[in-house]
């Protein structure tokens, strides 16, 4: 589970996914699956959470990895990119961005 706090070193990254409503569980399988089966075996993976709104047109993933370097080797790895492929087909659009937490109440 991510446990945020402004004093921890990791690299946070928020990805968000626009996609309609017929798609978003398959997509959301999709993500759950790249967890479970490959991301959090890579090195560097701390923790994860996905995020879904109430009309289902929207994901977002917050994770947390020790550098940011991790995150950017996994997403480099052929298997990742193939994935990231079949997912973009399911969604309108997705951006990966990475954060530094500076508060927290």
């Amino acid at each position: 589970m991510p446990r945020i706090a402004s004093s921890a070193t990791c690299q946070t990254v928020i990805t968000t996914f626009e996609m309609t409503p017929g798609t978003c569980q398959d997509l959301l399988e999709a993500l759950t699956d790249a967890y479970a089966v490959f991301i959090s075996e890579q090195p560097g993976f701390i923790a994860a959470g996905l995020h879904v709104n109430d009309a289902q047109t929207r994901i977002a993933n917050y994770s947390q990895w020790e550098k940011r370097e991790d995150f950017q080797a996994m997403l480099r790895t052929p298997e990742m990119r193939e994935r990231n492929r079949k997912m973009a087909e399911m969604c309108k659009s997705f951006e990966p961005v990475m954060y530094d937490v500076v508060a927290t109440f």
